[in-house]
């Protein structure tokens, strides 16, 4: 870019800035500030309801990658020796290029036919929207030798909802995300008709969509290639999206947790503050801290914090382990989700291509910021976490359908016990029996499980941080719907204690605490069954289809817009707020 050139795109954006400041719908990248949410904002947003993304008004950015692009320049016409620059690549980097300025060239746009190899479905749209927005941010840190033009069309994409096919299978996520990120850069330059997108719900070839958007196919300059595909992005979009997804799910497990203590006439004792300061571990106390909140002014609780006992009948003094001990079992996690959030915010705003170009000093150093161990390890965490945390809440869901165990409750929650054929919950408790042991297996780890010969033994150790991202997306999706068949059976669970309790109705309204009153409301506005005093949620087995409000549940958990999601925001507000890490 041109002096003048930098000077009128300063220019231009800074008289956008005052009029664009106040917009709460707009993200501005600078490369070092991007957090999960506002990512997340930007790849689920509708064309309906945008949430735009914009480049820095930062001229001192904007200088830097246009002074990154002129050392490579000066490194080619020099014929200075340079790794992927002025040489081929990985195992062949001993061979350097001849006839060098269009050597150089050719050799970046090459990468875009020789990585076109990828295999499997398609990875979601939104990821792979996230990563284009991961990729244009790590250009703006500005120490990867690409052209400002190339940031603004991916954000052109972005926001005009013009979003690349990529498959799931290519990467090991060694040398970054190579394989993927290709079919993001060929779609963004047209390479040719073989790249596909998705523009608005329309499929149609990136030289289409560049048309639809009167735009000219680009070529790429030298380093711009490996500053495309050389990057963690794809790795980093999936995970941040998975690691979004699961805090609104353990907000969403608390919520069960707190609706089965109510439901099976749990006590309130083992999360006073006493005895969370005498092991004072930060997520343990923010369990506890939440499982008072949440079940404050509960009508339903037989022992409450003051530290006396009181017995009733055929009801343990304590609770059973699985409700007794929620702080201590759930605390660990909620301190790895704040550690793993860290982890992949710092992914999110680095620099991650290879080389890195210190324009201040004038050097380019090769190294290995494309390695995606941070992400890798993380998602294999985050994962092994999903496991644990669903095999709790299906224990509770065993207690509530056992009437051994649930302190008066009708086995398999029954409501109408004269139609002898009801079986009432025991097909739900079934189906989220059969996810949890998935979840489980989902949780081993693949980070160490890469091949050590990957390109001609260049690529020796590798990471798999793009498949472990990509099961880690999975692995949420489908807790998502042992979450709501959790939450399915507490509400018809409090609506039986309701009825065992004030006889006269199934309105679980009137004892629940507050917090779950909302939660319990917006499930039964969401599946559209009215609550109703003369019946609880399930009366007759014949008289809903209970596989659709598990999918509507499900697909609602992490919709903002959604009345589960609303009745749950303040519980994931605050888990937001945990620090564990300073």
């Amino acid at each position: 870019m041109s002096d003048t050139l930098l000077e009128s795109y300063v220019e231009k954006n800074q008289l956008q800035l005052n009029d664009k400041a106040a917009s709460t719908s707009s993200i501005i990248l600078n490369g070092s500030e991007l957090t999960i949410p506002q990512l997340v904002d930007i790849a689920r947003c509708s064309f309906d309801s945008p949430t735009k993304v914009e480049l820095t008004h930062d001229p001192q950015i904007v200088k830097k990658m246009k002074e990154s692009c002129e050392f490579i320049d000066k490194v080619v016409r020099e014929a200075q020796p340079l790794y992927g620059v002025t040489t081929l690549f990985g195992g062949m980097a001993y061979k350097s290029i001849t006839n060098q300025y269009q050597d150089a060239c050719d050799l970046q746009n090459n990468m875009l036919f020789f990585h076109k190899t990828g295999a499997g479905c398609y990875l979601p749209l939104e990821d792979v929207r996230a990563a284009m927005v991961l990729r244009a941010n790590s250009h703006l840190v500005g120490v990867s030798g690409i052209r400002i033009d190339i940031v603004e069309r991916l954000l052109l994409f972005v926001n005009q909802q013009v979003t690349p096919f990529v498959p799931e299978f290519g990467s090991i996520g060694a040398s970054g995300d190579l394989i993927p990120l290709t079919y993001i850069a060929g779609s963004l330059c047209g390479v040719n008709e073989t790249f596909s997108v998705d523009v608005r719900g329309k499929t149609m070839t990136a030289i289409e969509a560049l048309k639809e958007l009167d735009l000219e196919p680009i070529s790429l300059l030298p380093k711009e290639g490996l500053a495309m595909l050389n990057g963690t992005s794809m790795m980093t979009a999936s995970a941040a999206l998975a690691t979004y997804d699961l805090k609104i799910l353990i907000a969403a497990t608390l919520h069960i947790h707190a609706l089965a203590i109510q439901a099976m006439l749990g006590n309130t004792m083992p999360f006073h503050p006493f005895i969370h300061e005498k092991k004072p571990h930060k997520g343990q106390k923010y369990v506890a801290r939440t499982m008072c909140d949440l079940l404050n002014e509960s009508k339903m609780i037989n022992c409450c914090l003051d530290g006396k006992h009181i017995m009733i009948p055929n009801v343990l003094i304590q609770n059973r382990y699985s409700l007794r001990c929620i702080p201590q079992y759930l605390g660990p996690f909620i301190e790895a989700l704040d550690q793993i959030t860290q982890t992949i915010e710092i992914e999110m705003n680095s620099a991650n291509d290879n080389p890195l170009i210190d324009t201040e000093n004038e050097k380019a150093y090769s190294a290995g910021n494309f390695f995606g161990e941070h992400v890798s390890t993380s998602m294999d965490r985050l994962r092994y976490i999903v496991g644990l945390i669903s095999k709790h809440t299906d224990v509770q869901m065993a207690q509530l359908v056992t009437a051994e165990f649930s302190n008066g409750l009708p086995a398999c929650l029954i409501a109408n016990p004269e139609r002898t054929v009801n079986m009432g919950v025991k097909g739900l408790q079934l189906c989220g029996n059969a996810i949890m042991p998935y979840l489980l297996f989902m949780g081993n780890s693949i980070a160490d499980r890469y091949a050590t010969y990957a390109e001609q033994y260049n690529q020796n150790i590798n990471t798999l941080g793009q498949m472990s991202a990509t099961l880690a997306r999975r692995s949420t999706m489908i807790m998502k719907q042992h979450v709501a068949i959790a939450l399915m059976i507490c509400v018809q669970a409090v609506d039986l204690r309701t009825h065992l309790i004030l006889k006269d109705t199934y309105d679980a309204r009137e004892l629940l605490s507050p917090l779950t009153s909302h939660t319990y409301e917006a499930i039964r506005e969401l599946i559209k069954v009215q609550i109703r005093k003369d019946k609880p949620y399930i009366w007759n087995d014949n008289e809903q289809a209970l596989d659709e409000h598990i999918k509507l549940i499900a697909d609602n958990l992490t919709n903002k817009n959604s009345t589960i999601y609303k009745a749950l925001q303040p519980t994931i507000e605050q888990l937001s707020n945990v620090k564990i890490c300073n």
